[in-house]
């Protein structure tokens, strides 16, 4: 028994849910499909209200935004089955049997099932490029890649778990901020929560402008502060943290915060362009933390 969740927010699922359905169907599984629309009063709901003639599915569209992590809380409280399987709206499986594969794991030894996730090869537009290469080449992992870092790998955007152990880490994290995805992993970690990767990937199809990523990118290292200032997570929980941790040990992350400052306007130029390059985009974001967390 499956609930399939979908967390929306100006973006028609409906293409999505269609697919869904007709392979949980096919695998002639007991389910549930439920999309939310997380406040967004966005035209495409139009669309998302088609999912509502779907065989067993549901649309909601919320009447206020409260954030991508409570719209997951408030997905998986809906849900009536014990399987959540989470998949982001600008998500598609890239197998005609995604929900076949992903099944026989399920009611297994396992409490969480993660599949993969990866990027078309062809390119976007100039604009978005950043979060393309990014994705293509931090996210996309092969299976044995995923098998020797379990909990560093997992990406919510897709992914499958317990309905009681999402909602009792989940509900940790329940304020509107950006970044996390990496916090919930590492609370997977702490509990030695047994994690299975299987190869049955889904393409991330809604790739930001690099602008808006940069921004988010900011926002994410933001929430990372806090909760290392609030002692919610470990000093080592990333490895960015593990970088920083060593430059504080030398007394030099302050220092090193101001001199990556003074070349923010290159390398931004350089992530906002149509190259961008991830070592420098490590190093401003690095810079950006040693700045912010004092």
């Amino acid at each position: 028994m499956l609930s399939i969740l979908i967390p929306t927010y100006h973006y028609n699922a409906y293409p999505l849910a269609i697919q869904l359905e007709k392979q949980a169907l096919k695998a002639n599984i007991t389910f549930e499909l439920i999309c939310v629309d997380d406040g967004s009063f966005s035209h495409l709901n139009i669309e998302n209200q088609k999912i509502n003639t779907l065989t067993n599915c549901k649309f909601i569209e919320a009447k206020t935004n409260i954030g991508r992590t409570a719209s997951r809380q408030f997905l998986a409280e809906k849900a009536q089955y014990n399987w959540l399987l989470f998949l982001d709206a600008d998500t598609i499986p890239i197998s005609s049997n995604f929900i076949k594969n992903l099944v026989e794991y399920l009611n297994s030894n396992f409490q969480v099932v993660f599949g993969g996730i990866s990027y078309q090869d062809i390119k976007p537009s100039s604009d978005k490029l950043l979060r393309w290469y990014y994705g293509s080449e931090r996210e996309t992992r092969s299976l044995d890649e995923r098998l020797k870092r379990p909990y560093q790998s997992l990406i919510s955007g897709a992914f499958t778990i317990e309905k009681n152990l999402f909602l009792s880490i989940n509900s940790k994290f329940l304020n509107n901020a950006y970044g996390l995805d990496i916090l919930f992993a590492h609370e997977l970690r702490l509990l030695k929560t047994s994690v299975k990767h299987i190869d049955n990937p889904v393409y991330h199809l809604g790739i930001e402008e690099s602008t808006k990523y940069l921004i988010k990118s900011k926002s994410a290292l933001d929430t990372l502060s806090i909760m290392l200032k609030n002692n919610i997570v470990r000093k080592n929980a990333t490895n960015l943290l593990n970088t920083y941790n060593k430059l504080s040990i030398f007394g030099i992350a302050s220092v090193f915060g101001k001199i990556m400052q003074t070349f923010n306007t290159n390398i931004e130029k350089n992530l906002l362009g149509s190259s961008p390059n991830l070592l420098l985009f490590d190093l401003y974001r690095l810079g950006y933390f040693c700045r912010i967390h004092k």
